[in-house]
C-alpha cells in the first residue's frame, strides 16, 4: 500500500506521516484555487496561485518555517515573485475567502471522519451542538507607519469560531479587521447558518433578544448565560430541579419581549459550589429546550462548552496562529482562519486515533506531543519523500484514505503520546516588593534554606 520509502517513518513516527498525509489532501492546489476563485470578489490571481500562499503560510503555521521569509526563501525558485508580492497578497486577503478556507476544511474534514466512523456520542439525542466562542488576536508589532508613533497594543482583528463538537472541528469563522469591535456585531452573519434542530450554545457575551429570537424562529434552539442586560418578567416561583456536578439547580420561566413579539423561556439558576474566574457564584441560563431535557442536563450541557476554549488553546499553544510580524488585520486573520484548517486536520488525525485504539485511549493524547512530533520530523522526511511522492493521498477516495490512516495509527507508541497527569495547582508564595533592578544570588539563597 505505502512505498517503501515511507515504511520507516510510519513504524517510528507515524504522527508526522498521518498529519502529512491530511495536509496534503486538505491543501490540495487545485481545490483552493478553485475556492479562492469561487470566493473572492476583488482579489485575483495573475503570477502568484492561492494555493502557493497556502503552502508557503501553513509551513509556518505548522512551526516547519520559523518565519514568512524563511518559508519564501526555501521556495524561491519556484516561486515566480519576489517576497514584497507575498507581504502584498497577505495584506491584501479578503476576509471572506479567509472564512471559506474554514467552511471547506470541515466540510472535507466530516467526510473522512464520517468515513473512519469516529465522530463521538452527541452530546443531546435528536440535535446538531454547535458551541459559539469568540477570541482576539493578540497584538502585533509596531510595524506599520501609524502604528510607531503609539505605545499601545495594535489589534489585528476578532474572530468568532462556532465548532461541532460530535467531529471536532471548527465548522464556521467569522471575522472582523476592527480589534475593538464588539463580538456581537458579528452575530448576523452567524444567524445565516443556524440551522433546524441545532442547539447552539454560548456564554452571555452572545446574549442578545435579536439573537435568541432570529435562533427559534429557525426552529432552532439555544442554552446561552443570561447577560444582565436582558431584563424580562419573571413567571411563577422558582423550583428546585437537583443538582449537577457543580451546584443545585433551580428553573423559572421568563417572558422576554422584542420588537412587539414575545416569548416565554426557561430560565435555570445554578448555585455553583466553586466560583467562577470571575467570582461569580450563580449562573443564570436561559434555553428554549423543551421541558423533556431536564434543567440537570442542561446545565451539564453548558458545562461542556469549554471544548471550545480547549480549540483555542491547542491552537494559540501548538500552532503559529498569531504571527506577530503581520501587522494588517487581513494577513493577520488570514494566517489564523489557516490555523483552525490545520486543527480541522488534527480533529481528523485523532478522529483516526479513536477508530484504530479506542476513545479512551485517544483522548489520553497530548496535542503538545503530538505537534512536537510534526515539526521534529517534517524537514528530513520532506527531503526523503519529495512532494511528488505525497500526490496520491490528493486524488485517492475517503474511504482509501481513511483505511490508510487507520493503517497508519496502529503503529503508534501511545506510552510516548500520552499526557502527562499533574497534581492541582498551589498558590503562589507572597512576594518581596518589586524593586526596579535588584537581584538575588541563587547561590546564597539555596544555601539559606538547606545549609
Amino acid at each position: 500500500m505505502f512505498p517503501a520509502a515511507f515504511l520507516p517513518f510510519i513504524e517510528q513516527r507515524p504522527i508526522g506521516v498521518m498529519a502529512r498525509a491530511i495536509v496534503e489532501r486538505f491543501f490540495e492546489p487545485k481545490h483552493l484555487d478553485a475556492l479562492f476563485r469561487d470566493s473572492a470578489v476583488e482579489q485575483y490571481e495573475r503570477n502568484l496561485l492561492f494555493s502557493s500562499v497556502v503552502d508557503l503560510m501553513q509551513s509556518v503555521v505548522l512551526g516547519a518555517e520559523p518565519s514568512v521569509f524563511a518559508a519564501y526563501r526555501k521556495r524561491r525558485h519556484k516561486l515566480p515573485v519576489t517576497d514584497d508580492s507575498i507581504y502584498n497578497k497577505l495584506k491584501g486577503m479578503e476576509l471572506v475567502v479567509s472564512e471559506a478556507v474554514v467552511r471547506d476544511t470541515a466540510r472535507r474534514a466530516a467526510e473522512v471522519i464520517d468515513e473512519l466512523q469516529a465522530r463521538r456520542a452527541s452530546w443531546l439525542t435528536g440535535y446538531h451542538l454547535r458551541l459559539l466562542d469568540g477570541n482576539h488576536l493578540s497584538a502585533t508589532e509596531h510595524r506599520l507607519e501609524p502604528l510607531r508613533n503609539t505605545w499601545a497594543a495594535p489589534l489585528p482583528g476578532r474572530i468568532l469560531v462556532v465548532m461541532d463538537p460530535e467531529l471536532g472541528v471548527a465548522c464556521n469563522a467569522f471575522v472582523t479587521p476592527d480589534g475593538h469591535a464588539n463580538e456581537r456585531t458579528l452575530l448576523d452573519d452567524v444567524l445565516q447558518v443556524v440551522g433546524e434542530k441545532e442547539l447552539w450554545i454560548a456564554d452571555r457575551n452572545f446574549c442578545t433578544l435579536k439573537f435568541l429570537f432570529k435562533i427559534a424562529d429557525k426552529q432552532a434552539f439555544f442554552l446561552i448565560r443570561q447577560h444582565g442586560s436582558i431584563q424580562g418578567c419573571l413567571k411563577g416561583k422558582r423550583q428546585f430541579m437537583g443538582e449537577s456536578s457543580t451546584g443545585k439547580v433551580y428553573e423559572q420561566a421568563i417572558e422576554l419581549t422584542h420588537g412587539g413579539d414575545m416569548r416565554t423561556v426557561r430560565r435555570l439558576s445554578v448555585e455553583l459550589v466553586q466560583p467562577t474566574r470571575d467570582g461569580d457564584m450563580v449562573l443564570h441560563l436561559l434555553t428554549n429546550l423543551p421541558a423533556d431535557v431536564t434543567a440537570v442536563q442542561c446545565a451539564e450541557l453548558y458545562r461542556k462548552r469549554w471544548s471550545i476554549e480547549t480549540l483555542f488553546y491547542e491552537v494559540t499553544q501548538t500552532l503559529e496562529c498569531e504571527i506577530k510580524t503581520l501587522c494588517y488585520p487581513p494577513a493577520a486573520l488570514f494566517v489564523f482562519c489557516l490555523a483552525l484548517m490545520a486543527a480541522n486536520a488534527v480533529a481528523v488525525l485523532k478522529a483516526a486515533l479513536r477508530a484504530t485504539h479506542g476513545e479512551e485511549e485517544a483522548d489520553e493524547m497530548s496535542a503538545y506531543y503530538m505537534a512536537l512530533e510534526i515539526k521534529q520530523v517534517h524537514e528530513g522526511m520532506m527531503i526523503a519523500l519529495p512532494p511528488d511522492d505525497w500526490a496520491n493521498f490528493r486524488t485517492m477516495s475517503v474511504s482509501k484514505f481513511a483505511a490508510v490512516l487507520k493503517k497508519m495509527a496502529a503503529h503508534m507508541d501511545l506510552g510516548y503520546y500520552r499526557k502527562s497527569k499533574r497534581g492541582p495547582k498551589k498558590p503562589p508564595p507572597a512576594m518581596d516588593q518589586y524593586r526596579n533592578g535588584g537581584h538575588v544570588s541563587t547561590y546564597k539563597l539555596l544555601k539559606e534554606k538547606d545549609p
